[in-house]
């Protein structure tokens, strides 16, 4: 039997989009979910529902570190105890090859598809992101292995960053191992529903000066970057702030340039009187169990890295991240981010300060809309930012109350400026608007089956979706997510069934948009129990 489980409604949406994917159409998926949305689950019920279709299914979920090997079949033996489930990874110590629901690391068993005794029907890959473009790798090796064994194999990537740094999304080019995205939860809806704890800026003066570093592959030149950040005085002043900001916090986590320049900053923080551990690529894995145990027990205030906690590594209690390292990678920059936006209640965690010395909010854009390579184009420049004049919390322009210190803000003057250093890790902050009335009608354009357009009413101003009941692929699977947060099932087959049907469906009280281009995008719903369209 199954352990009495929960789904949160992304983690639902997630599952019913992927299966709905499967069902549609063919080709290898991507989910998108955030850092700390509960990866793990996901994989762990989607097993347990392909099982439950064809329990003669042989599944491989494949990621690149070890904790994630161990966190991910922990979560499925949490849910399903009796699983046929196994772990192929050396550094786990074990070798469970002939499991039906294997777990493994890739640089286990990137040379074994030819030894698996059982034919791979589906591979599960966790930091999907990890994976190089370039096929002559461990991943593009193995998985070509096991295609060439499997013409029919399953292929289905989870990531929170959904892009490389050298080639941009996963989805698109001539190359793409994956053909779309079955699912996407956005990070921001998440904090608004209470999920995932909300990140917070501060205008930092200390700066590493990246003006004279050049760029190699995309990023940073490594020998360059150290130069100018061990600089004495920018060390100095980074550890001050540190110590000034994280004084009544209890976990700060640390990135840094280089191992030296970790040193550096680990060596300024342990002098002025607090408790913390570098933790590295060579450092002897019991050493760094050991390390990070401390730091979860609280018995060390703080750790520094250059990029081995980026991935596979939960510490809820972490409620400060210094970006001391300034990277061209988004996915770096949010990967960094996102450790300490998990929520915490046990720990009274109200929001995680993010100290950024790399000028990497400005250059990548906010944590939750940042600015990937398919979408430099919507803007320029940095978002514009208010700083909040009690306690200093840089915010979203159009934010009513400072997240940190509960500061009422008077009416906006509209004469913000920015300056790279002082922008707002979340983007600009907008209220939720209250619905008056909703209706529905068919859409027609012409080369393209009909849509549902929905309107909704909010004062003098409209807002529009459209729903593509009749359409394939991706845009029929979010019609049928659409529908069936809405209503009962089954999902209308057309528009017309769907108007037919418009009774049935549960209206928001609320809404939430952003500009896009020309128009404003709809980005989240609020529902009051029992309010049907009229």
């Amino acid at each position: 039997m199954s352990a009495p489980l929960t789904l949160r409604p992304y983690q639902e949406a997630a599952l019913t989009d992927l299966w709905g994917w499967f069902t549609n159409q063919s080709g290898n998926p991507l989910v998108i979910l955030p850092t700390g949305a509960g990866k793990s689950l996901v994989i762990a019920e989607w097993s347990k529902l392909v099982f439950e279709t064809d329990p003669t299914a042989c599944i491989l979920v494949l990621t690149h570190v070890r904790e994630l090997v161990a966190q991910n079949a922990a979560e499925l033996v949490g849910l399903w105890p009796e699983a046929p489930w196994g772990i192929y990874s050396a550094g786990l110590g074990r070798r469970d090859i002939g499991a039906q629901l294997l777990f493994a690391s890739i640089q286990s068993i990137h040379k074994k598809a030819y030894n698996l005794p059982r034919r791979v029907d589906m591979v599960l890959i966790d930091e999907a992101h990890m994976i190089p473009r370039n096929a002559d790798t461990m991943y593009g090796k193995f998985l070509a292995d096991l295609m060439t064994i499997n013409p029919a194999l399953k292929i289905i990537g989870l990531t929170a960053t959904p892009f490389r740094l050298d080639s941009g999304r996963l989805d698109k080019g001539e190359d793409a191992m994956f053909d779309g995205i079955a699912h996407e939860t956005n990070v921001r809806g998440l904090i608004d529903d209470g999920f995932l704890c909300p990140p917070i800026s501060f205008r930092q003066a200390a700066q590493i000066d990246t003006s004279g570093v050049g760029t190699r592959g995309g990023e940073f030149i490594s020998s360059q970057l150290e130069e100018a950040a061990l600089d004495q005085s920018v060390i100095n002043r980074i550890a001050d702030r540190i110590v000034e900001q994280g004084a009544d916090r209890r976990g700060w986590l640390v990135f840094g340039c280089t191992i030296k320049h970790c040193e550096a900053l680990c060596d300024a923080l342990t002098e002025r009187g607090f408790a913390g551990a570098g933790v590295y690529g060579h450092t002897d894995q019991r050493e760094r169990d050991r390390i990070i145990a401390d730091f979860k027990a609280e018995r060390l205030r703080f750790l520094v890295s250059q990029g081995v906690l980026t991935t596979g590594f939960n510490a809820r209690h972490v409620d400060l991240i210094a970006l001391a390292r300034p990277t061209k990678s988004t996915g770096l920059y949010i990967q960094m981010i996102g450790r300490g936006t998990r929520l915490s209640p046990e720990t009274g965690k109200a929001n995680c300060l993010i100290l950024d010395f790399g000028g990497n909010i400005a250059r990548h854009g906010p944590f939750d809309d940042p600015a990937i390579p398919d979408k430099k184009s919507k803007g320029e420049g940095p978002a514009p930012y208010k700083t909040c004049p009690e306690c200093e919390c840089v915010c979203g322009t159009m934010t009513a109350f400072c997240p940190a210190c509960g500061f009422e803000f008077p009416p906006p003057d509209r004469r913000v400026t920015t300056r790279p250093e002082q922008t707002s890790v979340l983007a600009v902050e907008t209220d939720w608007i209250e619905v008056e009335g909703v209706s529905f009608r068919r859409h027609e354009k012409e080369g393209s089956p009909p849509s549902l357009r929905v309107t909704y009413k909010a004062g003098l101003t409209v807002h529009r979706e459209w729903i593509c009941f009749e359409h394939s692929g991706y845009a029929r699977t979010k019609a049928e997510s659409w529908w069936m947060r809405r209503g009962p099932t089954p999902v209308p087959k057309s528009v017309g069934e769907a108007l037919a049907r418009q009774h049935q469906l549960a209206v928001p009280s609320h809404i939430r948009v952003k500009p896009s281009g020309r128009f404003h995008e709809i980005t989240a719903f609020r529902f009051d129990p029992g309010r049907l369209a009229a």
